[in-house]
Protein backbone atom coordinates (compact mmCIF):
# COMPACT_ATOMS: atom_id res chain seq x y z
CA UNK A 1 0.00 0.00 0.00
CA UNK A 2 1.28 3.46 -0.55
CA UNK A 3 2.32 6.30 1.36
CA UNK A 4 -1.01 8.51 0.07
CA UNK A 5 -2.94 5.35 0.42
CA UNK A 6 -2.23 4.56 3.94
CA UNK A 7 -2.63 8.68 5.38
CA UNK A 8 -6.05 8.01 3.46
CA UNK A 9 -6.73 4.93 5.25
CA UNK A 10 -5.52 6.53 8.96
CA UNK A 11 -7.59 9.87 8.63
CA UNK A 12 -10.71 7.84 7.46
CA UNK A 13 -9.93 4.95 10.30
CA UNK A 14 -9.47 8.13 13.06
CA UNK A 15 -12.43 9.57 11.84
CA UNK A 16 -14.42 6.37 12.28
CA UNK A 17 -12.79 5.72 15.85
CA UNK A 18 -13.48 8.97 17.25
CA UNK A 19 -17.35 8.47 15.68
CA UNK A 20 -17.07 5.35 17.60
CA UNK A 21 -15.80 6.74 20.98
CA UNK A 22 -16.55 10.19 21.56
CA UNK A 23 -15.51 12.28 24.04
CA UNK A 24 -13.28 14.82 25.04
CA UNK A 25 -10.00 14.00 23.55
CA UNK A 26 -9.79 17.23 20.97
CA UNK A 27 -8.10 17.94 18.11
CA UNK A 28 -9.20 18.79 14.59
CA UNK A 29 -8.53 17.47 11.21
CA UNK A 30 -4.89 17.29 11.88
CA UNK A 31 -4.86 15.28 15.17
CA UNK A 32 -7.23 13.06 13.80
CA UNK A 33 -4.95 12.46 11.06
CA UNK A 34 -2.03 11.64 13.40
CA UNK A 35 -3.99 9.57 15.69
CA UNK A 36 -5.53 7.60 12.34
CA UNK A 37 -2.43 6.73 10.81
CA UNK A 38 -0.78 6.21 14.36
CA UNK A 39 -2.96 3.93 15.17
CA UNK A 40 -3.34 2.32 11.46
CA UNK A 41 0.27 1.60 12.39
CA UNK A 42 -0.33 0.27 15.71
CA UNK A 43 -3.65 -1.90 14.30
CA UNK A 44 -1.56 -3.22 11.60
CA UNK A 45 1.56 -4.32 14.15
CA UNK A 46 -0.82 -5.95 16.65
CA UNK A 47 -2.39 -7.33 13.94
CA UNK A 48 0.50 -9.04 12.29
CA UNK A 49 1.43 -10.34 15.45
CA UNK A 50 -1.05 -11.76 16.81
CA UNK A 51 -3.83 -12.72 13.57
CA UNK A 52 -1.20 -13.01 11.36
CA UNK A 53 -2.81 -10.34 9.13
CA UNK A 54 -1.04 -7.91 6.38
CA UNK A 55 -2.03 -4.48 5.65
CA UNK A 56 -1.11 -4.43 2.29
CA UNK A 57 -4.41 -3.93 0.21
CA UNK A 58 -6.16 -0.40 0.55
CA UNK A 59 -9.76 -2.17 0.18
CA UNK A 60 -9.38 -5.18 2.77
CA UNK A 61 -11.55 -5.71 5.14
CA UNK A 62 -8.99 -7.00 7.01
CA UNK A 63 -6.93 -3.69 7.07
CA UNK A 64 -10.03 -1.40 7.80
CA UNK A 65 -10.89 -3.44 10.76
CA UNK A 66 -7.59 -3.44 12.29
CA UNK A 67 -6.83 0.39 11.53
CA UNK A 68 -9.91 1.03 13.36
CA UNK A 69 -8.87 -1.34 16.06
CA UNK A 70 -5.71 0.55 16.13
CA UNK A 71 -7.05 4.19 16.00
CA UNK A 72 -9.41 3.29 18.93
CA UNK A 73 -6.90 1.72 20.96
CA UNK A 74 -4.62 4.83 20.36
CA UNK A 75 -7.82 7.41 21.09
CA UNK A 76 -7.97 5.69 24.06
CA UNK A 77 -4.41 6.17 25.26
CA UNK A 78 -4.46 9.56 23.86
CA UNK A 79 -8.07 10.57 25.91
CA UNK A 80 -5.82 9.00 29.43
CA UNK A 81 -2.90 10.61 28.54
CA UNK A 82 -4.66 14.40 27.92
CA UNK A 83 -7.44 13.75 30.92
CA UNK A 84 -4.34 13.16 33.36
CA UNK A 85 -2.55 16.27 32.33
CA UNK A 86 -5.57 18.58 32.65
CA UNK A 87 -6.53 16.86 36.02
CA UNK A 88 -2.98 17.82 37.36
CA UNK A 89 -3.34 21.64 35.92
CA UNK A 90 -6.73 21.93 37.59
Amino acid sequence: MGFIAYLILGLIAGAIAKAILPGKQGGGFIATLILGVIGAMVGGWLGGMIFGVEMDKFFSLSSWLCAIGGSLIVLIIWGLITGRSKSKAA
